[in-house]
């Protein structure tokens, strides 16, 4: 295997050439196939006056030329700079403003928002265009060149761990390690030559790109490829093409388990994969009820992505994400750098040949001296040594100076009766600095009213991290992957279905409970 992401199609080819790679509603494409597209690709490219280390957008929908066109890029020994299909003309242009991109590469869907967002003079290639077969029939492929492993592969966009979308610098060899990581990782495999794999998921996403796509081209493995998941739609290509692994997130699972027959339409699966997002304890169960376990797992853009998964020590369990993949360190530490103490909550600091090299365009904010990097994201460790999440460091609130973590209170809040979902978010208060208020959505059929909730809550939890707003709404924002967007909810928006009663935020929390003297999360 070389140091370019991209040789793993041509190693792929070599071994398996007649093996299926993608398979898309109108075509299958096989390794053989596969390898020579991208070769026309990357041939393409290079008559483009294009440098190396150039980098290329890439504006398309989960699709072949997707993935040709990853490819090709990687192989020219340009950077490939995907890009969410579904921006906004202003979104794209600071992406594009902000890479430098001198090429891209978009679909008919997106070329008008891209064109309206590129900066004058960026040359712009439409998919099916005669611009685009010229770019891709009859090419020849570049002389064989040595990549660096160190040399930039993917410039992919992200809130990081400030807030602020900033350009995570991902080389070949954080790629390749990452993949390399995960398949030290036996029992249970996280994917095989022989599984055909289902990627629904956004490709311009870190889980899909390397996660799904890079390991499929690394195990020879077969991928079905879906733009848009639909419930219905996606367990039919589950029993069509016999999908034995899927890469998912929550809002997948959750959409399946409101499907009566979905476990018996799932009989070909071998691995169920869930990141980008937690996964509620309900639908965890609900799966394993029907003989599917979820394997949780962690990660990051900035590590390319998975940092632990539940693989790892092949136990899988609720609102677990599991151990470290081999070769990945992981420490909690306090605000002071410090390691916690057994059981109590931290940050959690990476450390692996997987990491990016900090971000576009001087490396800025990446691991320190030693390796290790600050994930912002908070975790506490198990009697098992299992990480569970808590939340991001940022998304923490102060309630008269004592942290209150959003995700253990929607958690807690989750369980409560009716309620189908919830995101808890701080609001201004003048008393107590925040308060806390959560916003949830009712199940289906249900009636439900703040006041349940609040009674649940204050059952539940001590008494400071108890909502003291509850607002219900038909529906939360998520992004793509299912993260619930928190942007614009902390707005103490009262409504007829929205309680604020500030009266316990006028003393100090009961320290005299001892579930106010810790973080730690609610069982």
């Amino acid at each position: 295997m070389g140091a370019n992401l991209a040789d793993l199609v041509q190693v792929a080819a070599t071994q398996r050439p007649d093996v299926p790679a993608i398979v898309t509603p109108d075509r299958t494409t096989t390794w053989a196939e596969l390898d020579r597209l991208v070769r026309a690709v990357s041939g393409g490219l290079t008559t483009r006056r294009l440098d190396r280390g150039d980098r290329v957008a890439i504006v398309l929908g989960n699709s072949l030329e997707f993935v040709t066109s990853y490819f090709g890029v990687l192989r020219a020994g340009l950077v490939a700079v995907p890009i969410n299909n579904s921006y906004t003309a202003t979104e794209i242009d600071a992406v594009l403003s902000s890479s430098g991109a001198k090429l891209v590469i978009a679909d008919r869907q997106t070329s008008q928002a891209v064109r309206h967002g590129a900066p004058d003079g960026l040359p712009v290639i439409e998919v099916g265009s005669d611009e685009w077969r010229r770019l891709t029939v009859g090419s020849t492929p570049p002389p064989d060149f040595e990549t660096d492993p160190e040399s930039l592969a993917v410039l992919i966009y992200t809130a990081g761990t400030s807030g602020q979308p900033k350009g995570a610098m991902l080389t070949h060899r954080a790629l390749l390690s990452n993949l390399e990581q995960l398949l030290r990782v036996q029992d249970p495999a996280p994917m095989t030559p022989d599984d055909v794999v289902l990627i629904v998921l956004p490709m311009f996403h870190i889980y899909a790109l390397n996660a799904a796509l890079g390991l499929v081209a690394r195990c020879g493995a077969t991928a079905v490829i879906s733009d848009r998941f639909d419930p219905e739609g996606s367990l039919k290509l589950i029993e069509d093409h016999r999908v034995t692994n899927i890469a998912g997130a929550p809002p997948m699972y959750i959409a399946w388990s409101a499907i009566p027959d979905f476990a018996a339409r799932m009989g070909s699966i071998r691995m169920l994969a869930s990141g980008a997002a937690p996964l509620l304890p309900a639908v965890y169960h609900q799966f394993a009820s029907a003989g599917l376990t979820i394997w949780e797992g962690y990660g990051m853009t900035e590590a390319a992505p998975v940092i632990t998964s539940a693989i790892v020590t092949a136990v899988s369990k609720a609102g677990c994400v599991g151990h470290p993949l081999p070769g990945v360190e992981t420490k909690l530490v306090d605000d002071a750098g410090v390691e916690v103490e057994e059981g109590d909550p931290g940050e959690i600091i990476v450390r692996g040949a997987n990491l990016f090299s900090g971000y576009w365009p001087d490396g800025a904010d990446g691991p320190d001296s030693d390796g290790w990097f600050g994930t912002g994201d908070v975790a506490i460790a198990d009697g098992d040594g299992d990480l569970r999440l808590v939340d991001r460091r940022r998304d923490l609130i102060l309630v008269s100076g004592f942290n209150v973590y959003p995700r253990e209170i929607e958690m807690v809040i989750a369980n409560a009766p009716g309620v189908a979902e919830a995101a808890v978010v701080g609001v201004t208060h003048p008393y107590t600095g925040e308060a806390v208020k959560a916003i949830v959505v009712a199940s289906a059929g249900v009636d439900l009213q703040s006041e349940d909730v609040l009674s649940y809550a204050q059952k539940h939890l001590a008494r400071f991290k108890a909502p003291t707003i509850v607002e219900v709404v038909s529906a939360l924002p998520h992004s793509v992957t299912g993260k619930i967007k928190k942007g614009g909810l902390k707005a103490p928006s009262l409504d007829a279905k929205s309680v604020s009663d500030i009266s316990d935020l006028l003393t100090e929390p009961d320290v005299a409970d001892p579930a106010a003297q810790t973080d730690s999360p609610s069982s």
